[in-house]
């Protein structure tokens, strides 16, 4: 299992890395081999925050905790890791049977008073998946969306949660 820790406004000591090594390494009895795991400890104020992103079998397993010491914070990121793996093996052993269906939506857009600059680029690999799969993706990195590639169509779509908890879907169309 490879580590990097990183620190912002923090120097990561070798204790503090020992035991985030040592705390996020107990998930491997629940995920089996673990290649990479990238942590960040961040101090900004009086708060410890800590992130921590693991790619487990082309999906993506992330937590994000803070409190007002760095090894409080480690601990609840860990339980939350914990709780979501979990969660995630309990929907793969349920094949994900009480999904409610899902409802393509366009998407309204006001255009005045917009700021179009922006701020944050992400890249990422889009893997083929189904929808299903793709929901439980969203859930797991606690976004209200998720980009994936269609595993039945083969073209790009979006999952989303909508504001009365269901899920939509939004599919290209060319």
């Amino acid at each position: 299992m490879k580590f990097v820790v990183r620190g912002k406004n923090i120097e990561v000591t070798d204790a503090l890395r020992d035991y985030v090594e040592k705390r996020i390494g107990k998930l491997e009895k629940y995920l089996g081999e673990i290649t990479n795991v990238q942590v960040t400890l961040v101090v900004e104020k009086n708060m410890h925050r800590v992130e921590v992103t693991i790619p487990v079998e082309g999906m993506i397993i992330r937590g994000e905790e803070a409190s007002n010491d760095m090894y409080a914070s480690i601990d609840l990121v860990v339980e939350k890791l914990e709780r979501q793996v979990q969660k995630y093996r309990a929907r793969l052993s349920k094949k994900l049977r009480n999904l409610a269906s899902l409802e393509p939506v366009a998407a309204d857009v006001e255009t005045a008073d917009i700021d179009d600059s922006v701020v944050k680029t992400k890249r990422f690999a889009v893997k083929p998946m189904p929808v299903e799969e793709a929901i439980l993706q969203m859930n797991l990195v606690g976004h209200s969306f998720y980009v994936f590639r269609n595993a039945d169509t083969n073209e790009v779509n979006v999952v989303y949660r909508r504001r009365d908890g269901k899920y939509g879907l939004i599919e290209p169309e060319f």
